[in-house]
């Protein structure tokens, strides 16, 4: 007897756990389909009380368009036959509003199996349904909207690449139906060089691993003509965070890039401008002290007044100074300036002129230098470096009028893609050099036109404006970079980027002979070579008071002509741009065919590294910047022939 009333615990217990369940609608139907039990959750979704509905059939829960099409009948005949019946649709509230249900229907069957009535679990899906439905549209507007778009190639890949959708923008761009594309690999739009190089698998490799790739480059049409293309690839993940394929969104830049073109000539044109007025301003200055002195010279040796000689002669020996010094400028501006190279050391280049910079500084700014430990080598030119890093220290200087601190800090680099694009550099490792002021700062219109030659925010005659452009224009020309970061009222840091040098720096400075003037040549033949006469004339007076004898020629073919005969020849002194179809480089390798021991010294105004070498010169060759003192000019050509 203790089993019936374990039995009738057990069944009141069930009984209490539906009663209390109010997030489903749980009831039971007699054979017929009449309702003979209802809990808090039925009560809740359907609005009817347990007295209200207990006996009613429960069609009444159900459309007046799905009883017409006998659904409860089918729904109950269903469950009998097939042991379930399970469905989603519209019910009816007593008063009257609808809801999304789920459905679910089961057959009860006593011992023997003969049907006794149905279990029903009703579940309201109403928010649900309506969030999807939200979703379908919001997915259908999306469609509608990508289909529409005509000014982007949006369309999507599979993991692997091939193209699985194709919107009217990318057929206006890329010239394909999508019946001609989809299924094809979306590699055929990149040009055969990416290709080869593997750049399609990069772009997907990069979007899986970063979360998206983003370039600008050539992509071919159907027809085979290329267009400048802005190219995102985003991946898409399911819900699992598994990759089910890449979103790609392309953009014609070719206009875009032909407006750029045409907005960069007119502004080079006002740079020009620019460039060609300041020349003319500081050269006609220059060019009025020289010739100015030159003429009071000539009327105080007319007057017999030569005592006054000295006051004029260094006046014009300084405006040639500041003449050269304005050339070199220009030069290191436009990346043209000889340089001469060597494995350097940087922390300790900085060491060499940190006396030099404090007291440049003057007692109101506070000098660091901070030194990396480890700091890798760079191949550069020491002299350009210094005087770059002067530069900085100085516009920094001018920016603390009332004092502050300057500091001078080295640094190793890893430069990533992402860093490269961002400066303007290949990947690669780099030594940076960067000089931190405390001053004003700059607006980021002053940094936009920073580098540009003679900007300057100085007041006129404080400055010429070709300091930054000097250094930008060394920084490229050696391969690097230098770039601003500076708010306004917190101060400003300029960087020197340039490439680690795999070779390490020498540990001292290598001796350099200093001697004086005094005639040393012991019959040495030099051939000069020289377009401009003064200057064949200057060169050829200094040899001869030296001892040296003297060839001249005034181009390479003849100069040439001399290093293929028997004439004895110890040094060649040779301008790099020659007239007569040979340049100076040119001479020099064709006299080593039959001379392979020739010094030759390269002397230039203007010089294209690949003209002298790429910045490194043959071993018995050297360079000297016009305009050169004659005394350093003596000593340069002594020291090459004796050592």
């Amino acid at each position: 007897m203790a089993e019936p009333e374990h039995s009738s615990a057990t069944g009141s217990r069930f009984e209490l756990l539906v009663q209390s369940v109010t997030d489903y609608a749980i009831y039971m139907l007699d054979p017929q389909g009449r309702v003979t039990s209802w809990n808090a959750g039925a009560r809740r979704f359907k609005g009817y009380e347990a007295e209200e509905i207990i006996g009613e059939h429960f069609s009444r829960f159900y459309t007046p368009e799905e009883r017409a099409r006998e659904i409860p009948r089918i729904a109950l005949e269903t469950a009998e036959r097939e042991g379930r019946f399970e469905a989603e649709g519209w019910r009816v509230r007593k008063d009257g509003s609808r809801f999304w249900a789920n459905v679910v229907i089961d057959p009860i069957r006593d011992p023997s199996g003969a049907l006794i009535g149905f279990a029903k679990i009703t579940r309201d899906l109403t928010e649900r349904r309506a969030a999807e439905l939200e979703l379908r549209q919001s997915e259908e507007r999306f469609r509608l909207l990508v289909q529409s778009v005509t000014d982007y190639a949006i369309y999507m890949l599979s993991p692997e690449g091939r193209v699985s959708s194709w919107n009217p923008g990318a057929e206006r761009f890329k010239g394909y139906c999508a019946d001609e594309i989809i299924g094809e690999h979306f590699s055929r739009f990149y040009t055969e060089e990416d290709r080869a190089a593997g750049i399609p698998g990069v772009a997907l490799e990069t979007a899986r691993r970063e979360g998206r790739f983003e370039a600008e480059g050539w992509r071919v049409r159907k027809d085979g003509s290329r267009f400048v293309a802005s190219v995102i690839i985003d991946p898409i993940h399911n819900d699992d965070g598994e990759l089910i394929g890449f979103a790609k969104v392309t953009r014609d830049l070719t206009e875009k890039r032909a407006t750029e073109e045409q907005l960069r000539q007119s502004q080079k044109m006002e740079a020009v401008g620019q460039l060609t007025g300041g020349i003319a301003h500081d050269f006609n200055n220059l060019l009025t002290g020289i010739s100015g002195s030159l003429e009071m010279m000539q009327v105080r040796m007319a007057q017999g007044r030569t005592a006054e000689f000295d006051r004029y002669f260094m006046a014009a020996q300084g405006a040639v100074r500041r003449a050269s010094a304005l050339t070199h400028r220009l030069l290191a501006f436009s990346r043209r300036q000889t340089l001469d190279p060597k494995p350097t050391n940087v922390n300790r280049l900085l060491t060499g002129i940190e006396e030099l910079v404090r007291r440049t500084m003057g007692p109101g700014v506070a000098v660091e230098v901070v030194g990396a430990s480890g700091l890798w080598s760079t191949l550069v030119d020491p002299n350009q470096l210094e005087n770059a890093v002067i530069n900085l220290c100085i516009n920094g200087r001018d920016a603390m009028p009332d004092g502050g601190k300057l500091t001078i800090e080295t640094s190793n680099k890893w430069i990533d893609e992402r860093a490269a694009r961002k400066h303007d550099l290949p990947v690669g490792q780099y030594v940076s050099i960067c000089v931190t002021d405390t001053g004003t700062g700059m607006t980021p219109d002053v940094i936009e036109k920073a580098f540009d030659p003679f900007f300057t925010t100085k007041p006129l005659g404080e400055g010429t404006g070709l300091g930054l452009s000097m250094v930008y224009g060394f920084a490229r020309q050696s391969n690097g970079q230098v770039r601003i970061y500076s708010e306004v009222g917190e101060g400003t840091t300029m960087c020197i980027y340039l490439p680690r040098h795999a070779d390490d720096a020498p540990t001292e400075d290598e001796p350099v002979h200093t001697g004086g003037t005094e005639a040393a040549g012991d019959g040495e033949v030099v051939l000069v070579i020289d377009d401009e006469p003064t200057i064949r004339m200057l060169i050829a007076e200094v040899l001869a008071e030296s001892g040296y004898a003297v060839i001249e020629a005034p181009d390479g073919p003849a100069g040439l002509k001399v290093l293929e005969s028997n004439a004895r020849v110890d040094l060649l002194i040779t301008d790099v741009g020659l007239p007569g179809g040979m340049n100076g480089r040119q001479v020099a390798d064709a006299a080593r065919v039959s001379r392979p021991n020739l010094k030759v010294l390269f002397i230039t105004g203007y010089a294209e590294n690949a003209v002298i070498g790429r910045g490194r010169l043959d071993n018995g060759m050297f360079v000297m910047t016009k305009p050169f003192q004659m005394e350093i000019l003596a000593e340069r050509i002594r020291d090459i022939i004796e050592h």
